[in-house]
């Protein structure tokens, strides 16, 4: 799967020549986009046409049929088909942001949020063409469930690519996968309201949905509410939910953000994942020192981690559970009053469980970072009771080097951290502390480090395996190796004196 996706981006990559990535992202994921609505589309228009069970004497441009059967109507010249016989033409540009308007014009949950940007002079049509041609060979046999489940894929996939691409900027739309993967198993989104404050291009809310499929539930077990104070980054937001049938109308975007103009107000999540900006000081907190969420300290004005926090608090039910990215110095720092926010965290039993993340995780930062998860079901509430206790599990010693930059987990990494902070929660708990991996400390043992919580002070550091070889043999051994090296050095070192010697550079 991913050989076919990888593929497709390095040849969709070299088409858009003069066009830089953030740009170009727009281009091929709007394609995308664009493809997956047309096969869905076109499986209930080959139904509705058939005129068979259900659908007999159903008209197949009936805007409602469609609605119905929740698929989204393609007008006649938006249609797959029809572009792709128009892809070599010098108009298909101007071809496609026409698609791109009627189906917004059709579609209302939609307007606003396409792209439209085929018809700019330096895209190059002919490259355009080519892409139209790539992506359209993305439907691998008749069955039309298989294309849209491979065009989700493809979906992420650019997206991530995309946000490698643009370094920095990338980290504002894209949270690395292997990471929500662990937010996810680690909260199980089963049934309820899930939140995001600062969703990006909406991946906790994509791997809550697989998380969902995956355990044999139902989507609409889940319903999904969000808020992006980036316009461009929403649009990616509502495409990338739309393009798996999810229902994105509860995600909004407003330029103030969740801070200053919080879109939902009234809402109490049973489940909060967010990855906000790292230590971000251009929050507008100088506006809201008396604000109504700060109710274990008002943070400061030069960074946001403690005011995410609380902001994610504030709309978290009374059974409710929350993980969130955070940069290390949050476990740490005693810096204008966050020392004191954490502490009245911790003494308020909300902290849950803490994770030490590997450096390269990230395509934007550098900065290492961590897991909060934060929960009000620590009273039982069908687990075991852990009240005054917090998990600390060091995972920064985990993953592989995807590349030479980044890292990842696998699902055996995926699986271990997980499965520790079920099994520390479960009534019939097995959990023991490994050394070096993960501790359960009380509040007490964490006063004594004055609440610092980085998850390196309470797991310790693992032990050394003993090979049974006595201490007298491997130095034995050792010093054999090192004369025979030695040795080795100066016969190298007399044969380049010799050598040199003969074209007259005596030492």
């Amino acid at each position: 799967m991913e050989g076919f996706e990888k593929t497709l981006f390095k040849a969709a990559d070299k088409l858009r020549k003069n066009i830089d990535a953030a740009e170009y992202k727009h281009v091929a994921l709007g394609l995308i986009f664009l493809k997956y609505i047309s096969d869905s589309f076109e499986e209930v228009y080959l139904k509705l046409k058939e005129g068979k069970g259900e659908y007999e004497g159903a008209d197949p441009e009936d805007s409602d049929e469609y609605a119905a059967a929740h698929v989204f109507y393609v007008p006649l010249k938006a249609r797959w088909s029809y572009l792709y016989s128009r892809a070599k033409l010098p108009s298909i540009g101007n071809d496609l942001d026409e698609a791109m308007d009627a189906i917004e014009k059709d579609n209302p949950p939609l307007k606003g949020i396409l792209p439209k940007a085929y018809a700019k002079p330096n895209l190059d049509k002919a490259s355009l063409g080519g892409l139209i041609d790539l992506i359209g060979n993305i439907a691998l046999g008749d069955e039309a469930a298989k294309s849209k489940d491979l065009l989700g894929h493809v979906y992420e996939y650019f997206l991530g690519e995309f946000a490698n691409a643009e370094g920095k900027k990338g980290g504002q739309f894209y949270t690395p996968k292997s990471i929500v993967k662990i937010m996810v198993e680690m909260i199980e989104p089963y049934k309820g309201r899930v939140y995001d404050p600062a969703c990006g291009s909406g991946g906790m809310f994509v791997m809550s949905e697989k998380f969902v499929k995956e355990h044999k539930g139902r989507i609409d077990d889940i319903s999904i509410y969000g808020q992006e104070s980036n316009q461009t980054t929403y649009r990616l937001c509502r495409m990338n939910l739309a393009i798996r049938g999810i229902d994105s109308s509860q995600v909004a975007w407003n330029t103030e953000g969740s801070f200053l103009n919080d879109a939902h107000k009234d809402l109490r999540a049973d489940y909060i994942l967010a990855n906000p900006p790292f230590n971000d000081s251009d929050w507008s907190g100088d506006q809201l020192r008396g604000d109504a969420r700060w109710k274990y300290g008002v943070p400061p004005t030069g960074n946001a981690n403690f005011a995410w926090m609380q902001h994610m608090i504030h709309h978290l039910s009374p059974k409710g559970i929350m993980a969130l990215v955070l940069a290390n110095g949050s476990l740490s720092s005693n810096t204008s009053n966050e020392g004191e926010i954490r502490k009245n965290i911790i003494e308020n039993d909300l902290v849950d469980c803490i994770v030490a993340l590997p450096k390269q995780l990230f395509y934007n930062t550098g900065i290492p970072a961590c897991l909060w998860f934060l929960s009000r079901k620590r009273s039982g509430n069908g687990d075991r009771k852990r009240t005054g206790e917090i998990l600390f599990i060091d995972a920064s010693e985990m993953g592989y080097l995807s590349d030479r930059t980044h890292r990842m987990f696998t699902d055996n990494d995926v699986k271990k951290i997980a499965d520790t902070y079920h099994e520390w929660r479960s009534k019939e708990s097995k959990y023991k502390n490994i050394k070096g991996f993960c501790n359960s400390a009380t509040v007490k043992d964490i006063e004594k480090h004055n609440f610092v919580l980085t998850p390196g002070r309470y797991v310790g550091i693992p032990d050394e395996i003993d090979d049974g070889i006595p201490f007298e043999k491997k130095m034995g051994k050792l010093n054999e190796e090192l004369k025979g090296q030695m040795e080795k050095g100066k016969k190298l070192n007399d044969e380049i004196k010799k050598q040199l010697s003969k074209i007259g550079y005596g030492l």
